[in-house]
């Protein structure tokens, strides 16, 4: 018996050993660099069945080897590798600025059942499986040594700073990695065309985290910068989405500043108490339009209760005052946005009603408290993006919405979402630590809704959520620059932005679509500056802080040629987010591209400065 164990031993090596000894005589590999040559990326066939990449940056290994590919049947067998090259420019309808160059190298790898397509830009690389739908992808990310990472993390302050071994459950996108004080990285998906979205399975103890996402059909990717800034001013999220359908028109698409009427309720000026309804509705619009603002955003409740199921949103509640405030808009040049809760859109049939709201002549639908499972809800926005479009709508989904992945590159009415903590929502707010973190971590996928903009510091009164914000008037008026949207919703009344002209200077000058963006310095968590030049070619400034008192010095060099008068609003010496909100200073000087400006920030504080060229 022994001597047979050993023969059936010996002649199991002796069949196996050829096969073993092919793969190994057979492995492949290929090495793709982005065009300027500073990022690299390396994937190899490393056993039988099994295939491997690592990624480098500025010469430093940033993900060791970590698995790519999908679950199938057939084992792997390497064909070929084709090669090619891109180099062009896309001219967004909007977005962060008005030329994007598109600069890759891309390389797909033939496996026979199915293809690993990679792409690498001077700002990141990207990977994708065609050809094959598999439940399981064995995708992972193992970063080269223990860094600090922070997470999405839903409607409240995000996860970290925390040592990528500590994560220990699923951790959600965006994922930004710091790997060193000039060395930042994000972890995202691309273009989601089905499947479970991406999320991220963390080994505990270790730096190696994998991809659980069902029946995925993605892109797989990692921006990367020098700065926390970098990964913000990153196009490469909605590059990898396709444009548009060809012939498609969205000329009819309008970005910028909005006014809302679900902060207003209650607020009392002058005697006049405001409300949900016409009245409000037309002082709000007059707002708008005395102040070059887009549109006014109509908010649950128009046509009854929003989560019952017997609210017609065709019918019921407010419809005629809705039918009158949007003839009102028309007249003064402002659009009106309609809210539909998901139990309207579920309960009634939505293609008629989108129809009927883009008939009525609305500019917009906000959409709330979409239920499902994630690959459900991804479905469904789709499909309501999609009708949208069809009807000229522009669209803005709430309440725990499915993460931005470029889709305004495919359909560029999808303008903004609420994936973030919003400024007083929820019965809550958030402290200024979490509005400079979520700008480096959330922004980085996309347009994002975060009702900045209150001047009324206190609230008192107001129906809703009636609580003090936390935070200096001068940084709400400055986050309505740093955040990138192609709706930025403000919550107030139009006395308390009439009471502070040079602020309200600042948010109606911020024109879109904006010309350029550029994060001109920052750290996460900490503080951020952020630039925007607006479609009539004058130049914002926008600071704001943590909950620490900050002095900086802005270089002005994204100006061009000329001089140019500012106009400088700061915290004034005394000004405090927790005892005096609303103490400022503003100073007019004239500068150029070659000077500074020195910038002091009260604690929980922010800075605006407009820039207007002179003739």
């Amino acid at each position: 018996m022994r001597f047979k164990n050993k023969l059936i031993v010996i002649v199991f090596i002796c069949i196996q050993l050829p096969a073993i000894l092919l793969a190994q005589s057979h492995k492949h590999s290929v090495t793709v660099t982005s065009p300027d040559k500073k990022l690299v990326v390396q994937i190899e066939q490393t056993s039988l069945n099994t295939i491997e990449y690592s990624f480098r940056a500025d010469n430093h290994l940033l993900i060791k080897q970590s698995k790519l590919g999908l679950e199938s049947p057939n084992n792997i067998h390497w064909n070929k590798v084709i090669n090619s090259s891109v180099k062009s420019v896309w001219k967004p309808v909007w977005g962060k600025r008005k030329n994007v160059p598109d600069h890759y190298n891309q390389i797909i790898i033939d496996l026979t059942s199915y293809q690993i397509k990679v792409r690498v830009y001077n700002d990141g690389m990207a990977f994708t499986y065609e050809g094959l739908t598999s439940e399981r992808e064995f995708t992972e990310f193992n970063f080269a040594d223990n860094y600090f990472a922070w997470y999405y993390n839903g409607e409240r302050h995000n996860i970290g700073p925390e040592k990528l071994s500590e994560a220990d459950n699923v951790r959600e996108p965006v994922m930004v990695v710091k790997a060193a004080e000039n060395s930042y990285m994000a972890v995202h998906e691309a273009n989601l065309e089905s499947g479970e979205p991406l999320l991220l399975q963390p080994k505990k103890g270790t730096t190696l985290f994998s991809v659980p996402s069902k029946n995925a059909k993605a892109w797989r990717i990692v921006i990367y910068g020098r700065s926390p800034g970098d990964l913000i001013d990153s196009h490469l999220i909605e590059l990898l989405n396709p444009e548009p359908a060809k012939g498609a028109d969205f000329s009819w698409v309008k970005p910028g500043v909005a006014v809302w009427d679900w902060r207003i309720d209650g607020a009392v000026a002058d005697g006049f108490k405001y409300e949900m309804s016409l009245e409000s509705w037309k002082r709000m619009v007059d707002l708008a339009s005395a102040n070059a603002m887009k549109s006014l955003v109509l908010d649950a409740n128009w046509y009854g209760e929003e989560f019952s199921k017997e609210s017609d949103p065709l019918k019921g509640g407010k419809v005629e005052q809705v039918h009158q405030i949007i003839a009102y808009g028309k007249q003064k040049n402002v659009g009106i946005w309609l809210y539909l809760n998901d139990v309207g859109g579920k309960n009634y049939p939505l293609e008629k009603t989108l129809k009927q709201y883009g008939d009525w002549g609305a500019a917009g639908v906000k959409y709330g408290f979409m239920q499902g499972s994630p690959e459900e809800k991804n479905i469904h926005t789709q499909h309501i993006t999609k009708i949208c479009a069809e009807n000229h709508l522009m669209v803005d989904f709430h309440d725990g919405p499915v993460h931005p992945y470029g889709q305004m590159r495919t359909w560029p009415n999808a303008v903004t979402r609420e994936f973030c903590q919003a400024q007083l929502d929820a019965r809550r707010v958030f402290q200024p630590k979490t509005f400079v973190t979520s700008v480096f971590v959330n922004m980085i996928a996309g347009p994002i809704d975060m009702n900045n903009g209150t001047f009324d510091m206190e609230q008192k009164g107001r129906v809703d959520n009636p609580m003090p914000v936390p935070s200096t008037i001068t940084a709400e008026a400055a986050r309505t620059l740093i955040t990138f949207s192609g709706a930025t919703i403000i919550p107030d009344i139009p006395e308390n932005y009439n009471k502070y002209p040079e602020l309200l200077k600042f948010i109606s000058a911020q024109q879109q679509p904006w010309q350029e963006s550029k994060t001109i310095s920052g750290e996460i968590g900490q503080y951020i500056v952020m630039a925007r030049q607006a479609a009539d070619g004058n130049w914002l400034i926008a600071v704001a802080t943590n909950e620490d008192p900050r002095s900086l010095r802005i270089p002005l060099t994204v100006l061009g040629k000329g001089s140019y008068k500012a106009m400088i609003i700061q915290d004034a010496k005394d000004a405090d987010f927790r005892t005096n909100k609303v103490s400022h200073e503003t100073i007019s000087k004239k500068v150029s591209s070659s000077d500074f400006i020195d910038i002091k920030l009260a604690p929980g504080g922010g800075a605006c400065i407009l820039f207007e060229k002179e003739k």
